[in-house]
């Protein structure tokens, strides 16, 4: 095996590792006070998965300067769904919506190469507000709430650029490849649906 396949490999089994270590139900039972918090809570299995498949598919849609709408529409859409719950709106299933979030992310880099950038970053805004509801809701008063946030925004960025890399380094990779990442975070949308 060349090493170009390896590298390809071990991106599928990165997904597929981080698809089997955590559990969906990542918005409750947690700290939400202070800078350090909100600096750990995304590495949390839904939110993982979700961050490094918006670098990988924005690499691919995108070209230079572009690859970083699809990560700066998340970030965007994902604190307005924040004030949006902070300032009392709650929808049922949210959970359900953010497992769903990790399927549709994994629709959208299988099928990255024939669909149009627009329709893939409504996905990504849709996805976004679903995850800034569940993380809104869950922030209390006052400044911690604003140093979580922080913290929280920071480490989802730095998320969203470690996808955006890996991407960048596979995006010449075959469409077979991009298809098993797409299938293997379906798979992992779908099993953090079952724990919702």
């Amino acid at each position: 095996m060349n090493r170009r396949m390896n590298r390809h490999l071990q991106a599928v089994l990165v997904v597929a590792g981080m698809a089997a270590a955590g559990s969906a139900a990542a918005h409750t039972g947690h700290g939400t006070h202070g800078l350090f918090e909100g600096l750990a809570h995304p590495v949390g299995t839904d939110h993982l998965l979700a961050m490094m498949a918006v670098g990988l598919w924005s690499a691919l849609a995108f070209q230079g300067p572009r690859r970083a709408l699809g990560p700066l529409t998340f970030l965007a859409a994902m604190t307005g769904g924040a004030w949006l719950a902070w300032a009392g709106l709650a929808l049922p299933y949210t959970e359900h919506g953010i497992a769903l979030s990790v399927l549709a992310f994994g629709a959208l880099l299988a099928c990255a190469r024939r669909l149009p950038a627009a329709p893939g970053l409504c996905v990504v805004a849709a996805a976004a507000a679903l995850h800034g509801l569940a993380h809104g809701a869950e922030l209390p008063a006052g400044a911690s709430a604003a140093a979580y946030a922080a913290g929280f925004l920071a480490t989802t960025g730095l998320l969203h650029g470690a996808g955006l890399g890996l991407g960048v380094s596979l995006r010449a990779a075959s469409p077979r490849l991009w298809q098993g990442l797409g299938g293997a975070l379906g798979a992992a949308g779908l099993l953090l649906l079952l724990r919702a």
